[in-house]
């Protein structure tokens, strides 16, 4: 069986800015972008320019402390991943919502369809977006 192989997850060498934006990035309660993040920060009285809330969500994502999906337009949300295992989610496409859903059967799907293809070192993204109930009962 082809087994999917998760990359290595670099250290996380925070520095002082780069700790404000996962501190900010945490108290999120769902996926947010990096310019309504800076701007939450400024509001909040953080001396962070938005370059840095870029590189800082980079870094946090590659150290597998951040998700990071796509909306619509193609822009990149992010939201604090609380576990460090890979997660996958349901994400309101009005209120930007999340809701972490069982992986086990994606994480299944993909390594038969990797075996099946005759694939190996297989990584994947699967975006689930739809409208959540609360942005339903509004309309």
């Amino acid at each position: 069986m082809t087994r999917t192989r998760r990359t290595p997850v670099p250290a996380w060498r925070s520095t002082p800015q780069q700790a404000l934006v996962r501190k900010s990035l945490a108290a999120s309660p769902g996926f947010v972008s990096a310019q309504v993040l800076h701007r939450r920060m400024v509001t909040e009285g953080g001396a962070v320019g938005l370059s840095t809330v870029y590189r800082a969500l980079a870094a946090l994502t590659g150290a597998g402390l951040a998700d990071i999906v796509r909306d619509d337009s193609g822009e990149r949300l992010y939201r604090h991943r609380p576990e460090a295992h890979h997660q996958h989610y349901l994400v309101c496409r009005r209120c930007g919502r999340s809701l972490a859903v069982d992986s086990e059967q994606v994480e299944a799907w993909a390594a038969r369809i990797a075996e099946e293809s005759g694939f190996g070192d297989v990584h994947h993204t699967v975006e689930l977006a739809g409208v959540c109930a609360g942005c339903t009962t509004v309309d």
